[in-house]
């Protein structure tokens, strides 16, 4: 799997890392992944939530002590 941008939101309170990945998703070409990476706990629901209202495919959540991955592919 070829990840094409990665976001890096380490760091940042809630609601951005949830806003800044919409804003993200909204740059991908058809078949491109988007890793993000956060470690803000609201996140675990609301970026895959969002992600999948927008039409996009969650490939994979992982969650590393407080870190959050998510891989966000556009079909």
């Amino acid at each position: 799997m070829n990840i094409t941008y990665t976001l890096n939101l380490q760091g940042e309170a809630c609601p951005y890392p949830a806003m800044a990945t919409i804003d993200a998703l909204a740059e991908l070409k058809t078949g491109e992944i988007l890793e993000v990476l956060c470690d803000c706990p609201q996140s675990i629901n609301s970026i895959p939530d969002d992600a999948k209202n927008r039409g996009f495919e969650v490939l994979e959540i992982n969650q590393d002590g407080p870190v959050l991955r998510f891989l966000i592919k556009k079909p």
